[in-house]
């Protein structure tokens, strides 16, 4: 693996002090990924981080895959995050493990704490269970069955792995304290009944640990010094300390979190990412869309360039969202002096050399290379009669600037002659099909010439005979919007995938290997799809363009108010004012005044200026930002608050940047979900009370209108859809898991009872 600089951070400086001060002898961390899904771009950045560490400080990082779920995890899953990270350039050697490896010893530990009294064995449901956990203004009951003896649990415990128990019978659980503030304390759940077959272990096991249960005593049994994990998993550091406690484990490892990778219009929930690719909008995890190592591989990008990218955010405490164009940019940058340049023509307009003869063939030599970049190579392009340019690059009524072939105009055709438009041809619906130009004697590139002729600009091209057919496919962002809200679907972008079928492109690529990316001028970097590579017509798949190009204003389209895109679409959909202040600014180079307010409030571009566009948001934000982390005020602004007004302003709200500061600390203190902070959020826009307050009335409203569960319930079946495949087969144990998911969704608002009789009606209805 090549190593790319990174820069001092908090958990570097702790690991510093850790062997300065002798604690320990070797740094051992580990990347723990659950073998459910592909690994995205987010996971590159732990995987990076912690193989990153172990490398700088001579010690070791563990792959350890997370596999204590037999219903969602697949060989499958384990074999492609191991080709990711070999292919990102990271070797953990012998040391792979995994969590299923340590269900005896898990189970013995569990067995422990049953005898110690710190563990008990609830016959009540899980949805039950989650009900009786409380709120945060609300301290948790104590289940019926949390005093029986250690003997009489220890024998039910074993009697749950023997599997003399239905699923969802009964769980073990951790006995704590109930009215803990942190609800991850509130006697958590260890082990539950699953009556499934294990991808590694078969039908060894009937009862599985949860996640809380397994890490950190996995961590304990491989030497873990430091297990570091991201933010989320922050309020599970008390939990993971408790339990190593509670064993008595010495030594034992620290938890240590960071922010994760959010990135703009991306889409990083495996579960969302697999509802793509079950419902076909996709073409599989490796679709060049996806945000998937596997997407990325096969779009073209290189390792370097995401260990790159990944080193370049660093590594904090505070979380934030990033452009992608950081990471397009550092695409280029690894490419920039590996592609040889030629010519590509996707959209191709027939353009006729008038006063060429029919017969006429010429090569012109031709650099691969631009003179910035001192490598040589060079090919033939050749010339005749026939040629064909991009339809872009014709316009019979150009707009103010347009630098490119117009009627009576002049263009250099790049390497070649400079050329003259003398007329058209246009079909019955007066769309032009063929361009006629003269070509300028004496006008070649390259050659002595006293001509003053002065072209408008410089265009690619290609031979018309000579030139091969090609597929092109032009990838753009998976989302419409920067950030995608409970609704995937509505925010997909339409114009993801654009495919040019009628391509062409220079001949000297006949001969090219598997591995070469090329530029194609004027256009952006290209490879063949690997998954094309056999066919007679190459493939080449747009690995980033040249520059950000997602959203341009055109002077044309300026004029008419609209925003256009820069891919070709049969329709533009209209992008009302609200909407444009949260879409990427592309090219447009920023006023003083914008960069002035970006360096003053630390944001990133699309946030701080989708702030800044809106008036009274700056004055807003600092004051809202004195007392809540600047990161958070501007995300939640620029994402929920702003998005919000439709067409109030922000005097007109009944609550000021005070108030929305102390919404935005429920948030960063995981006081409230962001669901219940959005739903705060909503209340605020009408009430005057404190947003603390109405937290706790939507925490503890009871949700019981049968309509609304329902349409609560339908999600669920739609979402989970092989599990009510599996339910109808004969699993009916699932029934719990979909009661559970629904009392997810209402928050435990709800009455268990009345849920389980609505669900097991439309799990009746369905399978029926």
């Amino acid at each position: 693996m090549t190593s790319e600089t990174t820069s001092n951070d908090f958990i570097r400086t702790i690991i510093n002090k850790d062997l300065a001060a002798g604690t320990h002898q070797q740094i051992i961390v580990r990347f723990p990924p659950e073998p459910n899904g592909f690994p995205h771009i987010g996971h590159a950045k732990s995987s990076t981080l912690n193989f990153g560490l172990a490398s700088e400080y001579g010690g070791r990082c563990h792959l350890r895959f997370d596999d204590t779920n037999p219903q969602t995890e697949d060989q499958k899953y384990v074999d492609a995050i191991k080709c990711d990270l070999k292919w990102l350039g990271f070797d953990w050697g012998k040391h792979e493990y995994y969590a299923s490896d340590y269900f005896e010893i898990l189970f013995d530990w569990a067995c422990k704490l049953v005898k110690k009294g710190l563990a008990y064995v609830d016959d009540s449901p899980e949805n039950i269970i989650r009900a009786m956990r409380g709120t945060v203004t609300t301290p948790g009951i104590h289940s019926e069955y949390r005093d029986r003896s250690p003997e009489e649990n220890l024998n039910l415990f074993q009697a749950m792995r023997a599997g003399e128990f239905e699923d969802g019978s009964r769980v073990l659980r951790a006995k704590i304290n109930m009215e803990h503030p942190n609800m991850k304390m509130r006697d958590p759940l260890m082990y539950r009944i699953r009556h499934a077959t294990h991808y590694r272990r078969g039908d060894e096991w009937c009862i599985y640990p949860f996640y809380d249960w397994a890490h950190g005593q996995s961590d304990a049994i491989e030497g873990v010094t430091h297990s570091i994990c991201t933010l989320e998993f922050s309020t599970n550091r008390i939990l993971y300390d408790w339990y190593l406690d509670a064993l008595e484990i010495i030594p034992r490892p620290r938890q240590y979190e960071f922010a994760r990778l959010n990135l703009d219009y991306y889409v990083t929930s495996k579960r969302r990412l697999l509802s793509l690719v079950q419902e076909n909008v996709v073409d599989g995890w490796s679709d060049p869309r996806m945000p998937t190592l596997a997407g990325l591989r096969r779009r073209g990008v290189r390792p370097a360039a995401i260990r790159a990218f990944c080193n370049s955010v660093g590594t904090t405490r505070v979380d934030s969202t990033h452009d992608p164009a950081l990471l397009d940019h550092f695409i280029r940058e690894d490419l920039n002096h590996l592609a040889p340049r030629v010519h590509c023509v996707q959209d191709p307009l027939p353009v006729t050399l008038t006063n060429l003869p029919e017969n006429h063939e010429e090569n012109i030599s031709a650099s691969y290379w631009p003179r910035d970049i001192p490598r040589e190579g060079t090919r033939n392009l050749p010339i005749s009669r026939e040629i064909f340019i991009e339809h872009s690059d014709f316009s019979e009524e150009p707009p103010k600037g347009y630098r490119r072939l117009t009627l009576g105009g002049m263009v250099r055709l790049r390497h070649a002659y400079i050329i003259r438009c003398t007329d058209i041809e246009k079909d019955e619906d007066g769309h032009v099909i063929r361009v006629h130009c003269e070509l300028i004697d004496g006008t070649r590139s390259g050659a002595e010439t006293s001509s003053t002729l002065k072209p408008r600009g410089t265009i690619h091209w290609v031979d018309a005979s000579r030139s091969l057919p090609a597929v092109v496919k032009v990838y753009d962002r998976l989302l419409s919007q920067p950030s995608v809200n409970e609704d995937l679907w509505s925010n997909l972008n339409p114009s993801s995938l654009v495919e040019y079928r009628h391509a062409r492109i220079e001949p000297s690529i006949i001969d090219d290997v598997p591995e070469q990316r090329y530029q194609f001028v004027r256009l952006g970097y290209y490879w063949r799809d690997p998954e094309s590579i056999n066919q007679s017509i190459p493939v080449f798949n747009c690995i980033v363009p040249l520059r950000d190009s997602y959203v341009q204003e055109t002077k044309e389209n300026t004029k008419q108010g609209n925003i256009k895109t820069a891919r070709k679409t049969s329709k533009k959909h209209p992008v009302d004012e609200q909407k444009k202040s949260r879409i990427k600014t592309g090219q447009r180079p920023l006023t003083p005044e914008e960069k002035q307010w970006l360096r003053m409030s630390g944001l990133n571009s699309a946030i701080g200026l989708a702030i800044y566009s809106v008036p009274d948001a700056s004055a807003f934000f600092r004051a809202a930002s004195a007392s809540a982390p600047r990161i958070s005020v501007g995300n939640w602004m620029a994402n929920h608050l702003l998005p919000s007004l439709k067409n109030r302003s922000l005097s007109d709200l009944p609550f000021g940047p005070e108030e929305f500061s102390e919404l935005v600390q429920l948030a960063d203190k995981e006081i409230g979900s962001t669901h219940e902070i959005r739903e705060v959020l909503k209340l605020m826009f009408e009430s005057k009370e404190h947003p603390a307050r109405l937290l706790a009335r939507v925490q503890d409203s009871i949700v019981d209108d049968p309509d609304t569960l329902n349409e609560i319930i339908t999600d669920v079946l739609d979402e989970y859809k092989d599990r009510v495949e599996a339910y109808s087969a004969g699993k009916i144990g699932l029934l719990g898991f979909f009661v559970g998911q629904v009392m997810r969704r209402v928050h435990g608002n709800a009455n268990p009872k009345q849920i389980q009789l609505l669900v097991s009606e439309a799990l009746a209805r369905i399978t029926s």
